[in-house]
């Protein structure tokens, strides 16, 4: 059996470094986030034959804009997009984040809801490059907040953003509350039976059908036409 390997970008989200006034961690995704990134790595699945991993690339906010970030120049402001430089004038590490970007096979979003939508250092982080980047590729959404809701209400905002930007979602999203609760900070599960982890696989599953599909036409077609 030949094995594919999915080329599988996570995007974080939240960049938040401060602790609420009601307690809990800085970031309540750490761990949800590492969880994710901990599942692909290790996931193996079939798929027509073929055996389908994950290598795995992780763009962290915090990281990304911080010291000596790809993208640190120009801020979550975004002051400087990618694509408004001329060729080979961009930034060396802006230059390798979209790389990666555009080599991706498909893309994964660990969503926070902040004020009911999206939060503005994701809307930067991947606004930064052009959607030609990520055209012709599926994402998948998974969606947390401290609430009830599970972030549903920024997972329903990100849909028409990742839609615009050309990595369609696909039909499945993964919600979690408070996930530090069933989550360690290392994405270590608490309760290997709680039901809310149950939502990966299925997820993952239909982004690895798509983005098998969508690589196979590009290859074949290349992408496709205004």
């Amino acid at each position: 059996m030949s094995t594919h390997v999915l080329k599988t970008i996570i995007f974080m989200s939240s960049a938040k470094d401060i602790q609420a006034p009601w307690g809990g961690p800085k970031r309540l995704g750490d761990g949800l986030l590492n969880h994710v990134k901990n599942f692909l790595q290790q996931r193996t699945a079939e798929l027509g034959g073929e055996k389908i991993t994950h290598e795995v690339t992780v763009f962290d906010p915090l990281e990304v804009f911080g010291k000596g970030g790809a993208l640190e120049e120009s801020g979550a402001e975004l002051k400087h997009p990618h694509h408004f430089f001329a060729p080979g004038k961009a930034p060396a590490g802006m230059d390798a984040m979209a790389k990666k970007i555009k080599e991706a096979d498909c893309y994964v979003v660990v969503c926070a809801e902040y004020n009911h939508s999206i939060p503005p250092a994701l809307a930067s982080m991947m606004g930064h490059f052009g959607g030609s980047n990520y055209a012709c590729k599926p994402s998948a959404i998974i969606a947390y907040s401290a609430g009830p809701f599970a972030g549903a209400r920024a997972a329903v905002a990100l849909r028409p953003f990742l839609s615009e930007l050309g990595c369609l979602p696909v039909s499945k999203m993964a919600l979690f509350p408070s996930p530090n609760e069933y989550l360690e900070a290392d994405g270590t599960v608490k309760d290997p039976d709680n039901r809310m982890l149950k939502q990966i696989p299925g997820v993952v599953t239909q982004l690895e059908w798509m983005a098998i599909a969508m690589k196979n036409q590009l290859a074949k077609y290349g992408p496709m036409s205004a």
